[in-house]
């Protein structure tokens, strides 16, 4: 666990400069709301595009990767949809607090778990999570979408929405670009396999600033039982559920450990905005994500450790 804990020091050190530089240095919201949409549109796009160009996806574990995340996923999401009578008439938790739950326990962060892996597994271990993020995405998305509009909104998620929603997506984009060209062995001139290579070189390290930029910690100083709910399903019992899902369909090796990365990240912020469109608990979405980033220090090396 110690090894695990000590490269995983790196990526929680940036997050942490992120959250220093919001309060003492760069302070105007605007100039980090630029930063994301950089990341969010042209580097981990072009990161994701140029690592699955050069990927060898057609030996190892990638495809029982992929098949085994798809199935899990799906399952998972309709587990917590069956928790519901317990935590809105059990608990007593209100709708859009619910709906908050669903989202930060079904979603996770690809900038968090492509860091981790690139720093323990390099372009290989990338290229797994890229695979897995070009599968994940528009599941969860689709899951996330349809659930908090059933519950929040008087109008029913058209296909049309849904099908915009997956598809504008950036990450997707990059994922089957780069999968369409690796698998087709289409041929790119170098410049521009040069230039996604550069772009893709800033994106880790920008991207961990900005999940930093992110978080609200007064928002999780005090947390709330709801708050811990989160936290447990996501960091707990999401990693378990995957993991064992993992073992089932006899993934190994670094399969493994990828999958069981993208598992135990905390959830991205990118619900927030949803929850907040759609009446959804947006304060309750900040502080189990702040909360998460936090325990997830301790949780990640515990699972990559048990796995390995």
């Amino acid at each position: 666990m110690l090894q695990s804990f000590d490269s995983l020091l790196p990526v929680f050190a940036i997050i942490v400069l992120g959250v220093i530089l919001r309060r003492k240095l760069v302070t105007d919201p605007a100039l980090w709301l630029g930063a994301e949409r950089l990341a969010y549109w042209v580097l981990f796009p072009a990161l994701l595009a140029k690592t699955l160009i050069n990927a060898d996806l057609k030996t190892g574990q990638t495809g029982t990767l992929a098949t085994m995340m798809v199935v899990a996923i799906i399952i998972y999401g309709f587990l917590i949809l069956a928790l519901k009578p317990l935590l809105v008439r059990g608990l007593g938790m209100s709708l859009p607090a619910y709906s908050t739950i669903y989202q930060v326990s079904t979603r996770w962060h690809g900038f968090i778990a492509l860091a981790i892996v690139e720093k323990l597994y390099g372009d290989a271990g990338i290229s797994l999570v890229a695979v897995a993020l070009a599968v994940m995405v528009p599941i969860v998305n689709i899951q996330n979408v349809t659930i908090v509009t059933v519950l929040l909104s008087d109008q029913k998620p058209s296909i049309l929405r849904l099908t915009k929603s997956v598809f504008i997506n950036p990450m997707i984009l990059g994922s089957c670009i780069g999968l369409v060209i690796n698998l087709l062995s289409i041929p790119i001139y170098q410049p521009v396999l040069t230039t996604l290579d550069i772009l893709g070189n800033g994106a880790l390290g920008v991207g961990l600033v900005l999940v930093g930029t992110g978080l609200r910690l007064r928002a999780a100083l005090k947390p709330s039982r709801d708050v811990w709910v989160g936290v447990i399903l996501k960091l707990i019992v999401f990693p378990v559920f995957i993991i064992g899902f993992a073992m089932m369909f006899g993934l190994t090796g670094d399969a493994l450990a990828v999958a069981t990365i993208c598992a135990s990240v905390p959830t991205a912020m990118n619900g927030y905005l949803l929850a907040k469109e759609l009446g959804g608990d947006a304060p309750l979405y900040a502080a189990v994500v702040t909360v998460q980033t936090v325990v997830s220090f301790v949780t990640i090396p515990l699972f990559l450790s048990l796995v390995n």
